[in-house]
């Protein structure tokens, strides 16, 4: 009972971090895996990151052990709210594609997050899980979460590190990067169903025997449907490419967390 008593408070803090990291998580936040799996994986990667460093660093249960607690789990938010940013890029550029092909009022129930999706974002988050899980991208944020401990180790100074205002920037950049991505990837799109809006017009004003709002909407819909299927191909490649980006910004952000304040 004492070994436990000694061991069990730095055990807690691997806890907490990863656990709420998988609350996060693209993948791992999803609803389709039941809760039990969830605790169970987070529980077994928490034992094997404690017995790789866990004994490395003493935690006493006093007054600031609370403080401790929430620091864990700050951490492990901004880890998994980081990567999820990159996923909500399809989603994002598939709500601007739905505005233009006038899909934008039939959203539908992601079964994966549980909130209401647009048609083409969420067509296109299920394949960019598809993706991701092809790539055994799941294995990469895994490795990601437990080498965090070689820049972040339980010891750390993140309070202070938060104070210096570097990850609000970082995050604000992260942000701004991935609305970036959203609307080149909306891009196409955008410009032909302005293209044909702009068709549309003329023929409202050189035929206006034209009905253009009954034969506009279908119109819109099939040129972004047969437009969409010629660009379906290249989507692995595009994929991969936020995939990138997204290794790289968890690489910055451990580098920003691994500096002084």
């Amino acid at each position: 009972m004492e070994l436990i008593m000694q061991v069990l408070p730095g055990f807690m803090l691997v806890f907490c971090r990863i656990t709420s990291f998988f609350v996060v998580a693209p993948i791992f936040s999803s609803r389709v895996i039941p809760r039990t799996v969830k605790v169970g994986l987070a529980f077994f990667i928490s034992l094997i990151v404690f017995l790789t460093v866990g004994f490395d660093t003493k935690v006493t249960m006093d007054a600031t052990y609370i403080l401790i607690v929430l620091r864990e789990i700050f951490a492990g938010l901004i880890i998994g709210y980081t990567s999820y940013l990159f996923f909500t890029v399809v989603q994002t550029s598939g709500a601007m594609m739905d505005m233009q092909m006038g899909f934008g009022m039939a959203n539908i129930v992601d079964p994966i997050t549980g909130v209401t999706a647009p048609i083409m974002g969420n067509f296109k988050f299920m394949l960019m899980m598809l993706v991701f899980l092809s790539l055994n991208g799941h294995h990469y944020l895994i490795s990601a979460i437990m080498d965090s401990y070689k820049w972040l180790p339980l010891d750390n100074q993140l309070f202070q590190i938060y104070y210096g205002g570097q990850v609000t920037e970082f995050l604000t950049r992260t942000f701004a990067d991935t609305f970036l991505l959203a609307v080149q990837i909306a891009a196409p799109i955008i410009v032909t169903m302005f293209l044909t809006d702009f068709g549309l017009a003329l023929l409202a004003r050189t035929a206006p025997q034209y009905n253009v709002f009954v034969i506009g909407l279908p119109t819109k819909i099939l040129i972004g449907l047969a437009l969409l299927v010629l660009l379906l191909p290249g989507f692995s490649a595009l994929f991969q490419m936020v995939f990138d980006h997204m290794f790289k910004a968890l690489e910055k952000l451990f580098t920003i967390l691994k500096s002084p304040s």
